[in-house]
C-alpha cells in the first residue's frame, strides 16, 4: 500500500494536465545527467510516525548525503515536498561537484496520511492539503521541530553523523503545486530558518488562503527571502482560482516589496517538466554568492517607507516576566508597563532599562497618564480606576469598574473598557473630572484597547474577539455617538480572531495596533497599510516613548521590545493635533 500511494503522488504531480494543450519541450541542462566521473551521493530512505503537530500520521521520507559531505562540517540543507522531485539527487551531485551549490544534504519529505484502521472498509486520511494549503507556521515548525531533529539521528550507511547547519541562509526549501506554496510559508513564517525557496506551479490561490499572499507580501515589512518561481500560462484554472494569475500577482507582490526575485514562465501545464528542466539553473541562481547573506530590499509600500527607519530593527528592553501589558509614557518620554500576573509595574528610563517600581499594581493592565502628570491604572481584579502622583501615592478615583484599558483626554475625561470575557458582551465607561461615572456604550464582544485619535475628536477602541477596531464620535458632553466597526485587520489561519488588542496613534493620524501578527498600521479611513512582525510574535500593548516619543515599545508575552521610528507619537495629555487629511 505505501509503495502504491507514493506511486499515485508522484503521478499526481507529473501527468496532471486536465485536458490541457501538449506540453512544451524543454531542454535537458547537463547537470540533470548523470555525468562520469561525479561523486554519487547517497540516499537513504526512511519513515516517519510520531508527530505532535499532525498527530497520527505516516510518511516517508528520503536523506541525500553528497559524496562530499564530512561529518566535521554542519552540511547546507535542501527540503523538498513531495518526496524525491526534479531529478534533484544528480543535480546535487553535478552541482556540488562543479562547485556551482555548496555542500547540501537533501530532506526529501511526502505528506502525511493517518492509515485507515481496516483498508477494506475505510479510506486514509490524506493530510496534504492540511499540511501544504494553509497559512501559518505548523508546517515549518513540524520540519524544523520533528524531521530534521529524526534526520540528524540517522547515519550514512558508512558510518559518517548527519549534521545540519542551523542558520537560515545555509537552507533552502522547495516543491510543487501545494508543495511550493508549502515551501514559500515555510520560510514566510520562518525566513531565519529558511532564506532561499524554490516554487515551481505554485497554488497561491483559495484552497486554504494562500491567495491572501500577494496582499500580504506588501503589506509585510520585507523579511529576507530569496525566491525561484516558475508557472505555465496553461496552469490549472478551477473553482479556487488561477493557477498562473495567481502566480503572476505574486511574481508583481514580490517585486513590488523588493525581494530578490527571479522567475521563468512557459506554456505548460500543471505538471512538473518545465520544473524539471529548470531546476539546475534556479539551485545555482538560489545559491549564487553564498555564503553571502541573502539581505531584505526596499519596499515600494510609502507607508513603510514613510515610518522605518532603514537599518533599525527590535531591540530586546526585558524578558524573564510573566505576561506584560499595559505600556504607557509620560511626559518625560519614559515608559510604564505592566506584568499583570505579577502585580508589578516597570518604568523604563533614560537609560533604557526597566526597573521595578516599589508598589503593588493590583492586577493593573491599562496604564495611561493624564494632563495633571499622573499615571492613572485600571486596576480590573481590584475594581478600581487609581492615580498615582510623582512619589507613587496612591488615590482611588472610582469604584466597580473591572477595567481593561483606558485612556485620559487632555480635558480630564478618562474613557475606560471593561470586557466580560471572550463571550460576553463588554461595557465602555466615562469617568468626567468630577468623578461622576457614566456607561456610555455595551455590547462589544471583549472590547480592550482604546485611544484617542490625535485631535481627540473620536474613540477608538479594539475588539479583541474578532478582526475589527470601532470608532466612536465624542460629543462635547463627553458621551459617545456615530459607534461603528471601523478598523478591518488581518487574522491569521491558526486564529479566529486578529486579537486586537492595545493601540496608539502618531501625529499623521496613523493608528499602530498590537494583534497576533504584531503590528497593523492603520491609515485614518480604517485600511491596514503595514504589517511589522515583532520578534515574540503576537503583541499586546504598544507605546511611543523616548525624549522624542519616536520609539516604539511593544508589550509581547514574557518580554518587552522598543523600536526606533521615523514618526512621532501623539499623546492624549497633550494639546489636541489636527493630522493632515487622509487620502480617500
Amino acid at each position: 500500500m505505501n509503495k502504491l500511494f507514493c506511486f499515485v503522488i508522484i503521478c499526481l504531480w507529473q501527468t496532471m494536465t486536465f485536458g490541457q494543450p501538449p506540453v512544451e519541450k524543454y531542454k535537458i541542462d547537463s547537470a540533470s545527467i548523470e555525468q562520469a566521473g561525479v561523486p554519487k551521493g547517497e540516499i537513504l530512505k526512511f519513515t516517519f510516525e510520531h508527530s505532535a503537530i499532525f498527530p497520527g500520521t505516516w510518511r516517508e521520507y528520503w536523506v541525500y548525503v553528497p559524496a562530499q559531505y564530512r561529518a566535521e562540517k554542519p552540511a547546507c540543507l535542501y527540503v523538498n515536498q513531495d518526496g524525491i522531485q526534479w531529478k534533484a539527487p544528480t543535480v546535487f551531485d553535478n552541482l556540488i561537484y562543479r562547485n556551482e551549490m555548496p555542500v547540501t544534504i537533501g530532506v526529501f519529505v511526502m505528506p502525511g496520511r493517518v492509515v485507515a484502521a481496516n483498508a477494506e472498509a475505510a479510506n486514509d486520511r490524506f493530510n496534504r492539503s492540511f499540511e501544504y494549503d494553509g497559512l501559518g507556521d505548523s508546517y515549518a515548525r513540524f520540519i524544523e521541530e520533528e524531521i530534521l531533529p529524526e534526520v540528524e539521528k540517522q547515519k550514512t550507511s558508512n558510518g559518517r553523523a548527519i549534521h545540519l547547519s542551523k542558520n537560515g541562509n545555509d537552507r533552502a526549501i522547495g516543491g510543487s503545486s501545494s508543495g511550493a506554496v508549502c515551501a514559500f510559508t515555510a520560510a514566510w513564517e520562518r525566513p531565519n530558518s529558511f532564506s532561499r525557496v524554490f516554487s515551481a506551479i505554485g497554488t497561491y490561490i483559495g484552497l486554504r488562503g494562500a491567495d491572501r499572499y500577494s496582499t500580504l507580501i506588501r503589506k509585510y515589512e520585507p523579511k529576507p527571502i530569496r525566491i525561484f518561481l516558475q508557472d505555465g500560462s496553461n496552469d490549472l484554472n478551477i473553482y479556487a482560482g488561477d493557477w498562473w494569475k495567481a502566480n503572476e500577482t505574486m511574481e508583481r507582490a514580490l517585486t513590488f516589496a523588493g525581494y530578490e526575485l527571479n522567475h521563468v514562465w512557459g506554456e505548460d501545464g500543471h505538471n512538473g517538466n518545465h520544473g524539471t528542466s529548470i531546476f539546475p539553473d534556479a539551485m545555482r541562481w538560489l545559491w549564487k554568492d553564498w555564503p553571502k547573506l541573502v539581505t531584505t530590499g526596499t519596499s515600494k509600500n510609502q507607508y513603510l517607507n514613510d515610518i522605518l527607519i532603514p537599518g533599525q530593527d527590535w531591540e530586546l528592553v526585558g524578558q524573564g516576566y510573566t505576561f506584560t501589558e499595559g505600556t504607557a509614557v509620560n511626559a518625560k518620554g519614559e515608559v510604564f508597563f505592566q506584568d499583570i500576573p505579577q502585580s508589578k509595574t516597570y518604568k523604563i528610563g533614560a537609560d533604557g532599562k526597566p526597573s521595578m517600581l516599589p508598589l503593588d499594581a493590583k492586577k493593573a493592565s491599562g496604564t495611561s497618564f493624564g494632563p495633571d502628570g499622573k499615571r492613572y491604572v485600571a486596576a480590573g481584579g481590584a475594581k478600581q480606576i487609581i492615580t498615582y502622583d510623582a512619589s507613587e501615592k496612591e488615590k482611588i478615583v472610582a469604584d466597580s469598574i473591572a477595567g481593561n484599558d483606558l485612556v485620559v483626554a487632555k480635558n480630564g475625561n478618562i474613557y475606560v473598557t471593561s470586557p466580560d470575557g471572550a463571550t460576553k458582551p463588554g461595557k465602555l465607561y466615562l469617568i468626567r473630572p468630577t468623578g461622576e461615572k457614566i456607561l456610555v456604550d455595551e455590547g462589544i464582544i471583549f472590547i480592550n484597547g482604546i485611544a484617542l485619535t490625535p485631535d481627540q475628536t473620536q474613540l477608538y477602541v479594539t475588539e479583541s474577539a474578532s478582526q475589527w477596531v470601532w470608532i466612536y464620535s465624542i460629543n462635547p458632553d463627553g458621551t459617545l455617538a456615530n459607534k461603528q466597526r471601523y478598523g478591518w485587520l488581518h487574522v491569521p489561519d491558526d486564529s479566529g480572531n486578529a486579537w486586537p488588542d492595545g493601540l496608539k496613534c502618531d501625529t499623521a493620524g496613523r493608528v499602530y495596533v498590537t494583534s497576533r501578527l504584531g503590528i497593523q498600521v492603520l491609515d485614518q479611513l480604517g485600511r491596514v497599510n503595514a504589517i511589522i512582525p515583532i520578534p515574540g510574535g503576537q503583541a499586546s500593548n504598544c507605546c511611543f516613548g523616548g525624549a522624542d516619543f519616536n520609539i516604539l515599545y511593544v508589550s509581547s508575552r514574557d518580554k518587552v521590545y522598543r523600536r526606533k521610528l521615523k514618526v512621532r507619537g501623539v499623546n492624549a495629555f497633550d494639546n489636541p493635533y489636527k493630522p493632515k487629511k487622509p487620502g480617500l
